[in-house]
């Protein structure tokens, strides 16, 4: 387990999902940075973006199938108690209770969950409303008992995902709410190698990172691709690119793809991809930055991910699947969180419908990218008014800073 770096009292970063971790262990980052001690707890799954980041986690950790708070559906719900997540999240509210007291600050990240938590804990906080946005609905409608928790004098700052919702609860919770950019975005701006082949256009594929989803989310993507026009189909036209995470091994991608007609080959070392007829998919490991970066169209069952494209000034074309986490309902909301740039189908998830109609809008968007300069610069500035620029986790380290040595 690592050790907390910096000196003084550390730092409780506290959050409640894969994506609130990676924003958690971004802001971490730059906090050890400026030589503050920081520790994390996070409240379901095992927090490996903190692993990653050198951070040291408290307590044991479990990770469950559903990756979260199952609020997209009465499965995922289900799941949930099935499992046990619910026990296990009094858990580790309780261990919160019994650490609380030595950490100068706790760094909410997500949502109401964690901010009750912070609450509880009776010890100054400040919050990252990660979760939640105005542009859902034009006003946000923070879950009882949010409000009146963000309104505690303990509560020492609080920061919003965009500007529209800092507006907003500034005005509602009668404090400032600040806007200093999405830590999550940056982790989409990294270096990267670049990809391989010298397509017209690229496509990416992002099926998720939590199994078994996203290998059933990339079954659903083989079978839309297979569903391709001609001229789409070589290489030279279209590259494909799936973004895998580690876990979605070649060993497990092959039965799922020899089953759909496609041939797993093995290009060198490193290199793996797929091959039915014309079609070539490059699987890559490691390589998120890359595909979301160099791909022009990005197909995606994901949530943070999606955020980060958006961000980047690039389409998202979503593909509905069983879930538990990428839903019709959380596909839904997510298109009113992101806007415009945001594209779905309709039908049933793994319908002919469903599949025959996202073939045909991902050409109309592939085809619009070529000739339409003025929707790519909307997209551009979209993404900055969702999702902001870059250095959102160095801002939000320095007004933290200021703020305990205040």
């Amino acid at each position: 387990m690592n050790r907390p770096s910096g000196g003084g009292q550390p730092i409780l970063l506290l959050s409640n999902g894969h994506g609130e971790d990676l924003s958690g262990a971004l802001i971490g980052e730059a906090l050890q940075q400026r030589g503050l001690s920081v520790e994390a707890l996070p409240l379901v799954g095992h927090g490996r973006a903190y692993e990653q980041a050198g951070i040291r986690i408290r307590g044991r950790t479990r990770e469950y199938s559903t990756g979260g708070l199952g609020y997209t559906s009465a499965l995922g719900r289900l799941t949930e108690v099935v499992q046990g997540q619910i026990l296990y999240l009094l858990g580790r509210l309780l261990l919160l209770l019994r650490i609380a007291r030595r950490y100068q600050l706790i760094l909410v990240v997500g949502d109401v969950i964690p901010v009750m938590a912070a609450w509880l804990s009776r010890r100054p906080t400040a919050t990252y409303l990660v979760a939640y946005s105005s542009h859902y609905e034009g006003r946000l409608r923070l879950p009882w008992p949010c409000a009146p928790c963000l309104r505690q004098r303990r509560t020492r700052a609080i920061y919003s995902r965009d500007a529209l919702t800092a507006a907003d609860l500034s005005g509602q919770l009668q404090r400032p709410v600040h806007f200093f950019g999405n830590p999550f975005f940056d982790g989409a701006l990294s270096a990267s190698e670049p990809l391989a082949g010298s397509p017209l256009q690229r496509l990416g594929l992002l099926p998720g990172s939590r199994l078994p989803e996203a290998l059933h989310n990339l079954e659903l993507m083989l079978r839309l691709l297979e569903r391709l026009p001609e001229p789409l189909r070589p290489a030279e036209r279209l590259g494909l690119h799936a973004a895998l995470v580690g876990k979605l091994t070649p060993q497990e991608v092959a039965p799922l793809a020899s089953r759909l007609g496609w041939k797993l080959q093995l290009d060198g070392d490193e290199s793996c991809s797929l091959q039915r007829g014309p079609l070539r998919l490059q699987l890559e490991w490691g390589r998120f930055a890359a595909v979301v970066q160099q791909c022009d169209l990005l197909l995606s069952m994901t949530g943070t991910a999606a955020e980060q494209c958006v961000g980047l000034g690039k389409p998202v074309l979503q593909l509905v699947g069983d879930g538990p986490q990428f839903t019709e309902n959380f596909a839904e909301a997510q298109r009113r969180l992101l806007g415009p740039g945001v594209f779905c189908a309709n039908g049933a998830a793994g319908s002919e419908q469903q599949l025959d109609g996202t073939a045909r809008l991902l050409e109309n968007l592939l085809e619009r990218l070529l000739h339409d300069q003025r929707w790519r610069n909307e997209l551009q500035q979209l993404g900055r008014e969702r999702i902001g620029s870059g250095g959102g986790a160095a801002r939000m380290a320095a007004d933290l800073q200021a703020l305990l040595n205040g």
